[in-house]
């Protein structure tokens, strides 16, 4: 049906969900039929002279519907009604945050499978589940993390173990027994920005500190130390979010060295350390009665699953962590530590974990090709690239363009600390989007800045 020129409705609505909305009722009405090839994008925008980005979008809220797949070099067909998942629809699929970055979803049917056959085996106990517990994990769950943990080469006793309810709220528990609003935080001049929400709602002052591709410069965190007196340093210093930056090994010495000087706690966020298949030790092995390291479950296994193994710098500090995390969430949830201890325990997490890496890998791949005409910093097991946007480009015009497209896109305002936001944005290339949608999303992207006159 490649002559197929639809009517878009004149009611208001974005053109590019009226685009969807007419493939839908184009197919209700028999119109498009199970197998017909939809007109190329360039074609269909010139015919409705609309933009190709509009279409773009439109074909892209259709397959996100299940009304079409796309194929890389044939071109987008209407899908089969075998290939529509009735369930799948009725997930929470619309609610997805595609301003976060998130893991890519696993889709292989034995790995599926062992998923979940873990929560089948852990709703045995459901009533058990639905009871309070400990507020930072009972004796089989800090043994499960500890087995976790020691991915990591850390084996810390399981007195300075807590299962946490995720990064954020174990950031926010380890900042309240730290500092005092108008404190000084020290973090990287450009940081995770949930970290500088988090901070900013305490009334913390962040001092952004300057380095290289080999982290933070130790001289400047040396000075920034004697100079504002700082409670805390908060670092993520593997696969950082959003440079995708790595600290060296030689340079988190140098680091954990200044921190000894000073007696100076750093929260060490190491949300993607777990992904790469060599990655540095962590910062905790250096200077382990300073840091506080979170290894968070979002990112290597699910964001939707709000656990994070949390090693304090001693048992009395895991004990205010746990006083503190009580008054914020009570404790983690039962089920959600359940659930991972069991997939820990059977090796399923560790599975997830393998196709995460594997996944981003290709992925990362995808996203050198498409955006190889432009400057972006990038690592191979990398959630995200950041991407340097050329002279005439803006960051609010890329993201106001690529709105609906399925990949989420941040501009660099939300990460820095110091000085003037440069004009870049992070790319995020996992959640629920595929890899051909994403090489779509991606060329379309590579399009809209290339087509910015």
């Amino acid at each position: 049906m490649q002559n197929w020129t639809p009517t878009l409705r004149r009611d208001g609505a974005a053109r590019y969900l009226q685009l969807a909305d007419a493939i839908a009722e184009g197919i209700a009405l028999g119109t498009l039929k199970q197998g017909d090839r939809l007109p190329p994008q360039r074609r269909l925008a010139d015919r409705l002279g609309i933009d190709f980005t509009t279409v773009s979008r439109g074909y892209t809220e259709a397959r996100r519907r299940g009304l079409v797949d796309s194929h890389v070099g044939r071109g987008t067909f209407v899908a089969k009604n075998g290939d529509r998942d009735p369930q799948r629809e009725l997930r929470r699929h619309a609610d997805v945050d595609l301003t976060m970055n998130l893991p890519p979803e696993p889709e292989d049917s034995v790995l599926l499978a062992r998923m979940q056959a873990g929560l089948q085996t852990v709703s045995a106990n459901l009533i058990d589940l639905l009871r309070y517990q400990a507020s930072t994990g009972g004796q089989i769950d800090k043994e499960a993390a500890s087995t976790w943990l020691s991915l990591r080469g850390l084996v810390p006793s399981l007195d300075r173990i807590a299962v946490t309810p995720g990064a954020h709220p174990t950031i926010l528990a380890i900042l309240i027994g730290l500092a005092r609003p108008g404190d000084t935080v020290l973090c990287e001049d450009v940081t995770y920005a949930g970290f500088r929400g988090i901070a900013a709602r305490l009334g913390l002052t962040l001092i952004g500190l300057p380095g290289d591709a080999d982290g933070i410069d130790p001289d400047a965190l040396d000075v920034a130390i004697r100079r504002h007196g700082p409670k805390a340093l908060y670092l993520n210093p593997t696969l950082q979010n959003p440079t995708t930056r790595t600290i060296s090994l030689d340079r988190r010495q140098a680091i954990a060295n200044v921190i000894i000087a000073h007696r100076l706690p750093l929260i060490e966020d190491d949300a993607y350390g777990f992904i790469p298949p060599s990655p540095p030790a962590p910062l905790a092995s250096f200077a382990p009665d300073l840091v506080w390291h979170i290894g968070g479950l979002a990112k290597c296994i699910g964001a939707g699953l709000r656990l994070a193994y949390t090693v304090a710098p001693n048992s009395h500090a895991a004990r205010e962590l746990a006083h503190h995390l009580k008054l914020i969430s009570v404790m983690p949830s039962p089920l959600m530590m359940a659930l991972a201890t069991r997939w820990i325990m059977d090796g399923t997490a560790d599975g997830i974990r393998r196709f995460v890496r594997a996944e981003t890998q290709a992925r990362q791949k995808i996203a050198a090709g498409a955006l190889s005409d432009f400057r972006f910093e990038a690592a191979p097991h990398a959630f995200n690239v950041w991407l340097h946007l050329p002279t005439g480009s803006t960051r609010a015009d890329v993201i106001g363009r690529m709105a609906g497209t399925g990949i989420g896109l941040m501009p660099a305002d939300a990460f820095t600390v110091a000085g003037e936001p440069t004009e870049s944005i992070r790319v995020c290339l996992g959640g629920q989007i595929g890899r051909e949608q994403l090489r779509d999303a991606l060329g379309l992207l590579s399009y809209v800045i290339s087509s910015r006159f």
